[in-house]
């Protein structure tokens, strides 16, 4: 059995913690907590939406990621002075929009875009699925504005959903990974699912050796659980005033 230094189990998150209205000006905002990663998730409503979309009556949810400079060991370079995000910065952007998306009826939310900036303050592992956790709650309390507005009477959310990362290190797998355990391990996932269990983003890479398809059910198991545990701690903010 393999044995983390932090003396959780395997199927153990780290201590998760989310603080709503974190700022007073966007319209939602959340700093996200799994364990020393910290990530501050603002939503933002413009009314308008990109040029494909105009005239169709349909709204976007888009999302911004960024390392802030001294969330890392070494510094991060601001990716504004390279003149274009990184492909990894890429594609977590794409990854964060897209599942927000999918949880959203963009019809009702008429043409309005709603940006999810999601900047992390300290890295210590997950912080992908540590974004699109903490901006689900910004985009809901963004929404709940757009409701009291009177945009809409119910908000336009089809499910709750969550995220989580789940590594395979000497051969046992281990939720909610750290830095560390996250360096070391042969296989890493990223796993994003709605309330009722439904799939949303299943990514799965072999870092030292190909992953056993065998195992696979073991995994979406232990993502599974993870996830719910962290749509109920979703509920338990959402009932803080």
């Amino acid at each position: 059995m393999y044995r983390r230094r932090d003396s959780r189990q395997w199927d153990q998150l780290r201590p998760v913690k989310f603080t709503r209205h974190f700022t007073k000006n966007a319209d939602g905002s959340v700093l996200v907590e799994f364990g020393d990663t910290r990530v501050f998730t603002t939503a933002k409503i413009e009314e308008r939406v990109p040029a494909f979309l105009i005239g169709k009556g349909e709204g976007w949810i888009t999302s911004e990621y960024s390392l802030l400079p001294g969330s890392t060991m070494v510094r991060s370079q601001r990716e504004v002075t390279r003149g274009q995000p990184s492909g990894r910065t890429s594609e977590i952007q794409r990854l964060i929009g897209r599942c927000l998306r999918a949880v959203v009826d963009r019809r009702a939310l008429g043409e309005r875009t709603i940006t999810i900036d999601c900047d992390v303050l300290q890295a210590d592992g997950g912080t992908r699925v540590a974004s699109i956790n903490g901006g689900f709650l910004a985009l809901y309390d963004a929404l709940l504005k757009l409701r009291k507005s009177g945009v809409f009477d119910d908000l336009p959310l089809r499910e709750h959903m969550g995220a989580v990362s789940v590594c395979q290190t000497n051969g046992q797998l281990l939720l909610d990974p750290n830095y560390n355990e996250d360096n070391q391990a042969e296989m890493d996932s990223n796993i994003v699912f709605t309330e009722s269990g439904r799939i949303l983003e299943l990514q799965i890479t072999a870092e030292d050796k190909s992953y056993d398809m065998a195992k696979l059910q073991d995994l979406v198991n232990l993502a599974e659980k993870g996830i719910n545990e962290v749509i109920k701690l979703q509920y338990e903010a959402l009932k803080q005033k």
